[in-house]
């Protein structure tokens, strides 16, 4: 009896030391799954210090003499899109796919959308609602001087900019296009709040509706069934959006290439991943054998 119990002990206690062996060695096996860098930079145009999620494609050499473009993400922070984005991208860069020439993803971390993507308002109620919103013409000033040649001077970049935002990003990209289109040759504009400031936005000219804009720039803009707006005028995205696409296309530049984009299966919480899917397939189109 006494060498029964003696025996179950030691083989108890073998199997305990070999299990806790073995789950030792899986612990040491393991490791980070690592999907892009964490960088920062020092804006003074915005005072503040602000945190960049990058992605570098596979086979990047800081060696070798190649560059990339660039995709520029609004609401890139790690818990926003910079993670579905990034495996869009790597997915269409696989030399079977081939959609997308491989690139390098710029996540520019959240820090407070309704300062940064917006531009002031008349409205008084938004102004109450929103006390810190209006500045988009910082954050522009910080893409433009100190983001961008940032980017270029860090990272091996060709000429090749594209920015994507949704949203209140969206309508900051709009900003830029009429503004700065110089900026960026490739917008992704999802379901753009156009009503921010009663839609004002629409009445602004640009130099890319003149017949003397030669910077050859390729605009896509999606919206999905998303309905009514909050604002006290009524107005409906599907509508702004549409119209920002025909002012677009109004334009006397024959260096401006528009694709409108309605996606009714989509709703404003969806739309933004089926719709920078189908954005690299109006930039890069595949040419048929």
């Amino acid at each position: 009896m006494n060498k029964t119990i003696i025996l179950s002990f030691v083989l108890f206690s073998s199997t305990l030391v070999f299990s806790q062996a073995n789950k030792s060695k899986q612990t040491e096996t393991s490791k980070p799954f690592v999907l892009g860098l964490i960088d920062e930079i020092q804006s003074k145009e915005l005072g503040e210090k602000r945190i960049l999620n990058i992605y570098l494609p596979e086979g990047y050499n800081a060696d070798d003499a190649t560059k990339y473009p660039v995709i520029y993400l609004l609401d890139g922070s790690a818990d926003e899109d910079f993670i579905h984005i990034v495996g869009l991208v790597q997915f269409n860069s696989f030399e079977w796919v081939n959609q997308v020439p491989k690139s390098i993803v710029v996540g520019i971390a959240t820090v407070d959308r309704r300062r940064d993507f917006t531009f002031p308002t008349a409205i008084e109620k938004d102004q109450k609602s929103f006390p810190t919103s209006g500045h988009s013409d910082q954050f522009i000033a910080f893409i433009e001087k100190e983001l961008q040649p940032f980017i270029d001077k860090k990272y091996k970049t060709n000429n090749s900019k594209t920015i994507i935002g949704q949203s209140l990003g969206g309508l900051l990209e709009t900003e830029i296009l009429l503004k700065k289109p110089n900026l960026f040759n490739k917008y992704v504009i999802v379901s753009p709040s156009i009503w921010w400031d009663n839609g004002s936005i629409l009445n602004l000219d640009s130099a890319i509706l003149q017949e003397n804009f030669n910077q050859q720039t390729d605009i896509y803009i999606a919206v999905g069934k998303e309905g009514p707006t909050p604002t006290k005028i009524p107005r409906v995205m599907e509508v702004d959006a549409n119209l920002l696409a025909e002012k677009i296309k109004a334009s006397k530049s024959k260096h401006l290439k528009v694709y409108f984009d309605y996606l009714p299966q989509e709703n404003h919480a969806t739309i933004l991943h089926p719709a920078v899917s189908n954005s690299f397939r109006f930039f890069y189109p595949i040419k048929q054998k």
